[in-house]
């Protein structure tokens, strides 16, 4: 990766979710909301000061770039791009997530 660009996998399971009340919603089914994902950190260029790889970041899914790569589908986007970062280093620090 290059500058401040974030390789991640895409989630499989983005698919299908159940509400609380055990619903299935499925895939197609219009949001009214704007909806952010999460997704795993697989590479990080060498400008990247926030996330590492094997980090998960809550990211904008309409704002992403995909690329294949070896017949898996990843997504490309900038540090400044990410909402959040979820990470057991994190944990310990009082800046950490704030979700």
């Amino acid at each position: 990766m290059l500058h401040d660009r974030i390789l991640c996998e895409t989630d499989i399971e983005a698919g299908e979710r159940r509400s609380s009340g055990g619903i299935v919603i499925p895939a197609t089914a219009a949001m009214g909301a704007k909806r952010l994902a999460w997704s795993k950190v697989v590479a990080v260029g060498p400008h990247c000061r926030a996330v590492v790889t094997g980090d998960r970041v809550l990211f904008d899914p309409e704002d992403k770039a995909e690329v294949e790569v070896s017949g898996d589908t990843y997504v490309v986007m900038r540090e400044r791009d990410v909402h959040a970062v979820a990470a057991d280093r994190l944990a310990d620090e009082a800046a950490g997530l704030y979700l």
